[in-house]
């Protein structure tokens, strides 16, 4: 049976990367565009070797993106996470890495005309309903991703996407503070509870005997850590008014430490 094809566009966005679509170009129905998904990162597989997910959270995200319903916005942009070694996408949180590659696809796809210089697109995450003016670099009315911006965690350089979000506190829990307070105790541990465009749990590094300056390697190493992080995760997010978060990749969790060499 012949396997027809998608429009589909591979692009960076931030420190992540993943696959832009049309909404138009995926099926309607949730299960079926799902599916889709699934299949087109290549999940569920570790490497994801039978699709073009790069085998880790990063690399396994997806931007839906159709012109907006509303009058005062230009596009709608739904992220989608592609769960990486399950069956699973999870819609439930926003990605402003993705972000960032919204306003070129949509120049690059029609849905908004290129102004000379400089072109502002202002979308709408739809996981959130917050609102985002987006700068994007367009001499001569074209898109142009050379450039000499650079960003802590991509090799060399490129033209900047300029962002600036528009009210995006609380908007998931409906508070910058869902908790109300600004210190809370979550499984034995004191935390802050922040929604600022993404819940988030604050940790100091000490309290869970760490130093907050471990590589990558050791912090992917250490179950130990991982599994005492991914508690106390779950119990700031019943805190947070989040329900059972088991099967969710939010709230997001962080480790504070002091500054080495001057910050």
């Amino acid at each position: 049976m012949r396997q027809p094809g998608i429009r589909c566009a591979l692009m960076r966005g931030g420190t992540s990367k993943g696959a832009y679509f049309l909404a138009e170009d995926l099926p309607s129905d949730v299960a079926a565009r799902d599916a889709l998904l699934l299949s087109v990162m290549g999940s569920p597989n570790a490497t994801q070797i039978d699709g073009v997910g790069g085998g880790h959270p990063l690399r396994s995200k997806v931007a839906i993106v159709s012109r907006s319903t509303e009058s005062n916005v230009d596009v709608d942009y739904l992220f989608a996470q592609v769960v990486v070694e399950e069956p699973r996408v999870d819609t439930s949180q926003n990605c402003g890495n993705m972000l960032a590659g919204v306003a070129p696809f949509a120049i690059e796809r029609g849905l908004v005309a290129a102004q000379d210089r400089v072109t502002t697109v202002r979308v709408r995450t739809l996981n959130t309903g917050s609102i985002t003016d987006l700068e994007v670099c367009t001499p001569n009315r074209a898109v142009t991703y050379d450039g000499d911006a650079q960003i802590a965690g991509v090799p060399g350089t490129a033209a900047p996407i300029r962002i600036s979000f528009r009210d995006v506190a609380g908007s998931v829990c409906g508070t910058l503070l869902p908790t109300g307070n600004v210190r809370d105790v979550a499984d034995g541990v004191a935390v802050t509870c922040i929604d600022n465009g993404m819940p988030v749990v604050v940790v100091s590094a000490a309290s869970v005997e760490r130093t907050g300056y471990e590589t990558i390697a050791e912090l992917n190493a250490d179950t130990e850590l991982k599994a005492r992080l991914e508690s106390i995760r779950r119990a700031a997010a019943a805190l947070m008014g989040m329900g059972d978060v088991t099967n969710r990749n939010v709230p997001k969790i962080t480790l504070l430490a002091p500054p080495q060499n001057g910050g």
